[in-house]
C-alpha cells in the first residue's frame, strides 16, 4: 500500500509538474504574441508612413538635374546630402490578366516623364515581424526597381564611352522566396551610396511566393506555365537586362555589373551563373548566407500546388487564372507558410546544380560566398521564442534523422559526437553546417575549380539578443551601413565593422578581390580553402571546422534544402498542430522524465530515510 501511495504521489507531482510547465509556456507565449502585435502595429505604421504612389509629369514642373532618360521613360529622383535616390522604376509589364504566372516581359518603351519617389508594390505575402516590407502595399504588380547614387550630374557625364562609369551593384532581397522586398528600410540606399560613392546600388522586387514559384505542370493547361516553377528568377534577369539597357544614364558601367543578395537572395545568385539567359548581364556574384542548397525538386515544388488547388477548389489552369488578387491575397494566408523555393526543373534550371558547377557552367563569373556562425539560430524568434525552438529543432532532427538511409545516419552521429554544446545547440550547428555552410563551400569550390575567382567568408559578429549568435541575416545592417536598424543586431552596429566589411563588399565589385590594404584576402580553392573570418577580429584561415565539413559532405546528396513540407512530417510527429502540440510533447518530455528518474531513485534505494 505504502509502495502504491509513493508511486501516486510520484504521478501526481509529475502531472502537476506537467500542467505548470504547460501554463507557463502557455503564459510566456501570450505574453510574446502581444509583444510582437505591439511590434508589428509599430512596424505597420512605420511602413505605412512610406506608401505612396509614382504619378505622370505632365507640366514640365521637375528638376532636369534629378531626372534620366531611360527606355521606358524618364524618370526623375529625389536628392539628400548628396545621394539621389529613384525608387519604384518597372523594369517589366505587370504581370498581371494573360501574363500572371508567365515569364516577364520587359517595361514598353515610353516617353513621357515619371516620378520615381516612392517604393514600388511589394509581392504577395503574408505579413512578418521580420519582413518589414510585407508590411507596404503588397500586389501582382511589383516588378519595379530602386537606384541610389552619389553625385550624379558628374557621373551620368562620365558614362558616355564603353568602360568608363560607376561599377554597379545590384541587391537581390531574401525572405525565403516567399517574403520580403525592396521596401524594407534594412536594404535602404541611402547610407551605402552617401559611404561608397563611386559605386551604384540598385535594389529589385520580383515575384514570391504563390505567384513566383509555382509547378503547374501536372495541372490540366500547365502546359503552357512551363516557366513558373522559377519566375521570381527570371524577373530578376528581367531587372538586370534593364539595368544593362538603362544604367549608363545614371552614370554606370554596364559592363561591370555585381549581383549580390542574402538568403534567398544569395541563393538566387548562386543559380543565376547557371542559367544561359543570364550569360553577359553580369560580371560578378556575392552570396551571403544563400546557394544552390536552397532549391526544390519537382515533388517537394508540387506539393504546394496541391494545397492551392484543394484551397481554391481549383481543378485546372483557367479556373486558377480566374482567381481575382484580392482571392489569392487570402489563399496566401494560409498557404505563405509551405512557400516554394525555386525548382530544379531541366527547364530554367539543371536539374542537378552541383553538377553544374562541377561542369564549369559558371565558368567566367567571379564569386564571393559566405555564411554566419549561427545561421539556424534566426528562426528562434519566427518559432515564438526559445523554448519553442529546442522543441522545434529536436523534432526536426528526429524527424530528418529518421529519414536517412543508416551508412547517413552512422555520418550524422559522428557530427554530433564533435560536439559539446546542449543539445539544441548540437542540433543547430547540424543544421547550419547541413543547409548553409557546407554546400556554399562545395559549390565554391567546384566554381574555382573552373576558373571563377573565388573568395569565401565566415561571419562570426554576434547579435545583441539573446541565444541569436551571429546568425541568419545579422550581417545586412552592416553591409548596407544601416547601423541604426538593429532587427537583427539587437543593438546599434559597430560602424567601424561595417566601413570594413562595406569596403570588402565594394572592392570585389570593382576588382574581383575583396581583400583591403589591412587585410589582404586570398582566393578560395579546394586544397587550402582560404576563408575570412569576420567579427570582432578579422583573419584569414584554412579549412575552418574541416571536419565538420568532411562529415556533411556526403549528406549533400538526400539534397536537403530546410524543405518547407517538413512542417507537416513534424506535425505528425507531435500529434498536434504546432503549438497545442510543441506544449503537449513539452509536457510528456517533463512525464516520461520524471517516471524515469522515479523509477531509477526508486531502484537506487535512495527514497528511504
Amino acid at each position: 500500500m505504502r509502495k502504491k501511495r509513493r508511486i501516486r504521489r510520484i504521478l501526481a507531482g509529475v502531472i502537476i509538474l506537467a500542467a505548470l510547465t504547460t501554463m507557463a509556456m502557455l503564459t510566456k507565449k501570450a505574453v510574446v504574441d502581444k509583444r510582437q502585435e505591439e511590434v508589428m502595429k509599430r512596424e505597420r505604421k512605420a511602413m505605412e508612413a512610406m506608401i505612396g504612389e509614382n504619378r505622370p509629369i505632365t507640366d514640365g514642373d521637375f528638376d532636369p538635374d534629378l531626372a534620366v532618360e531611360c527606355s521606358n521613360g524618364t524618370f526623375v529622383g529625389q536628392e539628400r546630402e548628396g545621394v539621389c535616390a529613384f525608387k519604384g522604376i518597372p523594369y517589366a509589364k505587370p504581370p498581371v490578366g494573360e501574363l500572371r504566372w508567365k515569364r516577364p516581359v520587359p517595361a514598353p518603351g515610353r516617353k513621357g516623364v515619371y516620378e520615381a519617389y516612392y517604393f514600388g508594390k511589394s509581392g504577395i505575402q503574408t505579413e512578418a515581424e521580420t519582413e518589414r516590407a510585407s508590411f507596404y502595399t503588397q500586389g501582382e504588380d511589383c516588378l519595379t526597381l530602386n537606384i541610389w547614387t552619389s553625385g550624379l550630374n558628374k557621373t551620368k557625364s562620365a558614362a558616355g564611352s564603353v568602360g568608363q562609369g560607376k561599377p554597379v551593384m545590384v541587391f537581390l532581397p531574401g525572405g525565403a522566396y516567399g517574403w520580403g522586398g525592396s521596401a524594407d528600410p534594412l536594404y535602404d540606399g541611402h547610407n551605402f551610396a552617401k559611404a561608397q560613392q563611386d559605386v551604384i546600388l540598385v535594389t529589385v522586387n520580383y515575384r514570391i511566393g504563390l505567384m513566383g514559384f509555382m509547378d503547374f505542370s501536372a495541372v490540366p493547361g500547365g502546359e503552357a506555365f512551363q516557366e513558373s516553377g522559377n519566375l521570381g528568377l527570371l524577373d530578376q534577369i528581367c531587372a538586370l537586362k534593364w539595368v544593362q539597357r538603362n544604367i549608363r544614364g545614371f552614370g554606370g558601367d554596364p559592363e561591370n555589373v555585381t549581383v549580390f543578395g542574402e538568403s534567398a537572395g544569395g541563393g538566387s545568385v548562386s543559380l543565376l551563373p547557371l542559367i544561359d539567359e543570364a550569360k553577359g548581364l553580369f560580371r560578378r556574384v556575392i552570396a551571403e548566407s544563400g546557394s544552390i542548397a536552397l532549391t526544390y525538386s519537382r515533388s517537394e515544388a508540387q506539393d504546394l500546388t496541391r494545397k492551392l488547388l484543394k484551397k481554391t477548389k481549383a481543378r485546372s489552369m483557367d479556373d486558377l487564372m480566374a482567381l481575382s488578387e484580392e482571392e489569392l491575397m487570402q489563399v496566401n494566408q494560409s498557404l505563405n507558410d509551405y512557400n516554394n523555393f525555386p525548382e530544379r526543373d531541366g527547364v530554367i534550371l539543371p536539374e542537378d546544380l552541383y553538377a553544374a558547377y562541377e561542369a564549369g557552367k559558371g565558368s567566367g563569373v567571379d564569386m564571393m560566398i559566405g555564411t554566419n556562425k549561427d545561421e539556424m539560430r534566426y528562426w528562434i524568434g519566427e518559432m515564438g521564442g526559445y523554448p519553442i525552438y529546442r522543441i522545434v529543432a529536436t523534432l526536426l532532427y528526429k524527424t530528418k534523422l529518421y529519414q536517412l538511409p543508416e551508412e547517413h545516419r552512422a555520418l550524422v552521429k559522428q557530427f554530433m559526437k564533435l560536439q559539446n554544446d546542449k543539445n539544441v545547440w548540437n542540433i543547430t550547428e547540424l543544421m547550419n553546417e547541413w543547409i548553409f555552410r557546407v554546400p556554399a563551400a562545395v559549390q565554391a569550390a567546384a566554381h574555382a575549380v573552373h576558373g571563377g575567382n573565388t573568395y569565401m567568408y565566415y561571419w562570426t559578429r554576434e547579435s545583441a539578443i539573446p541565444h541569436y549568435g551571429a546568425c541568419h541575416a545579422v550581417e545586412l545592417a552592416y553591409v548596407f551601413g544601416n547601423v541604426d536598424e538593429t532587427i537583427f543586431t539587437g543593438k546599434r552596429a559597430d560602424a567601424a565593422l561595417s566601413a570594413q566589411v562595406q569596403q570588402m563588399w565594394v572592392n570585389f565589385a570593382k576588382t574581383g578581390n575583396p581583400g583591403t590594404e589591412e587585410h589582404p584576402w586570398e582566393e578560395y580553392e579546394p586544397s587550402r580553402r582560404k576563408t575570412m573570418l569576420i567579427g570582432d577580429t578579422i583573419r584569414q584561415v584554412s579549412d575552418p571546422k574541416r571536419a565538420q565539413r568532411e562529415l556533411i559532405e556526403p549528406l549533400l546528396s538526400c539534397r536537403f534544402n530546410g524543405y518547407y513540407g517538413l512542417e507537416d512530417q513534424i506535425l505528425a510527429a507531435a500529434g498536434r498542430n504546432l503549438r497545442k502540440g510543441l506544449l503537449l510533447f513539452v509536457s510528456a518530455e517533463i512525464l516520461v522524465a520524471a517516471v524515469w528518474y522515479g523509477v531509477k531513485w526508486k531502484k537506487s534505494g535512495r527514497h528511504r530515510r
